[in-house]
């Protein structure tokens, strides 16, 4: 009786790693995702028009900002309904590449 429990914990366990097995295993995730971001806030995220300059800003501000417009708790014009369109592991990829970008 211990094998088929072991056998379906084992599982079970296996199968919650891959959810984000995906994500983790392309290096240049955050930044091909962060690529739609570059027509309003630049390459790399530094702007050289009105909008927000994104490169080195803290990850924890990138996630919660992006979360906040996905949400509809941050109003905007476009943001809105761009951020709908991530899941919150791409949101942590866009965040972790612009963060590491120097301004």
């Amino acid at each position: 009786m211990k094998r088929p429990l072991a056998s379906i914990t084992l599982l079970i366990s296996a199968l919650s790693l891959l959810s984000g097995t995906a994500y983790a295993a392309d290096p240049n995730l955050g930044r091909n995702l962060a690529a739609t971001c570059a027509a309003c806030h630049g390459t790399d995220g530094r702007t050289v028009g009105i909008n927000a300059n994104l490169a080195g800003v803290p990850k924890d501000t990138l996630v919660q900002t992006l979360r906040a417009f996905k949400s509809g708790e941050k109003p905007a014009t476009v943001m809105n309904q761009l951020a709908k369109g991530y899941d919150d592991a791409q949101i942590e990829a866009i965040a972790g590449y612009l963060a590491a970008q120097r301004k």
